[in-house]
């Protein structure tokens, strides 16, 4: 029996993305806000995301604060040791973002049309 690991979530984008150049590869985090009404509730999760290479790159260029996106990708579980207790959270490495906003937008560098993916 195979197992699938595979999500997808649309939200907007809750800071500015955070970039590193490690040298051989791009890494980019950012965190997504998704909301659910439900009985005249609304519930908000916020999920961080994890993206690598050439797609972590492309991220950091036209991603920014309140951004609408689209992620694909698969669910992580981090685990840790603070002060003496293990802790863990969820995390989801990205393989495909979809930007949802107009492609007139302005990115945090000045683009070039071809870039645009």
């Amino acid at each position: 029996m195979t197992h699938l690991n595979k999500v997808i979530l649309q939200g907007n984008l809750t800071r500015d993305p955070e970039y590193k150049d490690l040298g051989n590869m791009a890494l980019c985090k950012f965190t997504i806000a998704t909301n659910r009404k439900y009985k005249g509730e609304e519930e908000s999760c916020f999920t961080d995301i994890t993206v690598w290479g050439k797609l972590a790159e492309i991220c950091n260029k036209y991603l920014h604060k309140g951004s609408k996106a689209l992620v694909e990708g698969r669910l992580k579980l981090d685990t840790w040791e603070q002060e003496g207790q293990k802790r863990s959270k969820h995390t989801i490495i990205a393989n495909e973002v979809v930007f949802l906003d107009s492609p007139n937008k302005d990115s945090k560098e000045d683009k070039d049309e071809s870039d645009i993916f």
